[in-house]
């Protein structure tokens, strides 16, 4: 089974028990400060929605304008549930086909380390690609460099990270300015967080 089945197929399954036992306001101070350094109705590209809480439904409810995309078909169905006012779209993030420059921001939380971690790259161009100039992005990943299977909520799930190093060098290469990097414990869990610019 190839990784983006095993990954849709899991959330698929599993998506009202995750979300049912997940603490959702674990990173809104990431979310608030992430709202302040975009525009007024500012239009967001939420990479790897779910099903739009906490997120999408902070986003919208705060004026802003989202699209979320996702590959798990139930998490999208969750999305347009929870988040009647976003645009949900079945989109997998290596195949990104907006048009350049119409976003104001991206943000991808929880979500990138269910790719390859050699595909990491590749995704950051098209953020910055989709990104208008000055448009804010915000990542993030995990604190270790790995890949596997493991048992999430009783399914078989994929993770894949590069160390904060690499992904701050990769965003960096990419032409990103980096506005803020760094592990912050959220929810009991450590993740790498980065804010950056496209110019």
């Amino acid at each position: 089974m190839e990784v983006k089945e095993i990954v849709s197929s899991g959330y698929n399954k599993i998506a009202e028990s995750y979300y049912a036992n997940r603490d959702l306001n674990k990173f809104e101070r990431e979310l608030e400060k992430f709202i302040k350094m975009l525009p007024e109705n500012a239009h967001v590209l939420d990479a790897g929605c779910g099903a739009g809480i906490p997120t999408a439904k902070f986003l919208t409810e705060r004026g802003l304008k989202v699209t979320g995309i996702d590959i798990s078909k139930k998490m999208l169905e969750l999305a347009s549930k929870n988040v009647p006012l976003g645009n949900f779209l079945q989109m997998d993030m290596n195949d990104i086909n907006f048009e350049p420059n119409v976003f104001d921001g991206i943000i991808s939380v929880y979500s990138l380390f269910h790719i390859p971690k050699r595909k990491h790259a590749s995704i950051y161009e098209k953020f910055y690609t989709v990104l208008k100039p000055g448009g804010k992005l915000l990542i993030n990943t995990g604190i270790n460099d790995s890949e596997g299977l493991s048992d999430f909520f009783g399914v078989p799930m994929f993770w894949s990270n590069l160390d904060p190093k690499k992904t701050l060098e990769v965003i960096k290469n990419v032409g990103f300015d980096i506005d803020f990097e760094g592990v912050l414990m959220r929810g009991g869990e450590f993740q790498y967080w980065i804010y950056a610019t496209k110019f």
